[in-house]
């Protein structure tokens, strides 16, 4: 005797609904801003000071998780089920350009809520030759 379940006509077909996540994670604080896939209209938008009281805790990956949770349940009630993920350090002329420990916990975190990560890239900015840099002829001297 076989086991024969019957599909329904929408079983296979599995709507996407995409959208943009931007990670702001420096050493200070993590942002997290999820829009739609033109970046026009906001959908969620949290912090990891929102999560925590302590400020030598903002930029913390637990902080970072509890700030990705909470903007992807708002993202999913919406009706998002696909994000695309876009990395920023602070960058520019004086910003470190490597993005702070929150920004690989949100990712994780948002992959862990069933939401489809597609492509991550990372937007640092970085200058082409523009201003000088702060600290004098001499550098900062410590």
């Amino acid at each position: 005797m076989q086991n024969k379940t019957r599909k329904k006509p929408y079983d296979h077909k599995r709507v996407e609904k995409a959208g943009v996540v931007h990670i702001y994670s420096s050493y200070n604080n993590t942002i997290i801003h999820i829009t739609d896939i033109t970046g026009t209209e906001t959908i969620a938008r949290t912090s990891g000071g929102q999560m925590v009281k302590s400020d030598r805790l903002e930029s913390s990956p637990t902080a970072a998780m509890m700030a990705a949770k909470k903007a992807a349940e708002i993202a999913i009630e919406s009706g998002i089920n696909a994000l695309e993920v876009k990395i920023k350090a602070p960058g520019g002329h004086n910003g470190p350009n490597s993005p702070g420990p929150g920004a690989q916990a949100a990712v994780r975190t948002l992959s862990r809520m069933g939401i489809r990560i597609g492509n991550i890239s990372e937007v640092t900015p970085v200058p082409h030759d523009g201003c000088r840099k702060k600290g004098g002829r001499r550098g900062r001297r410590v």
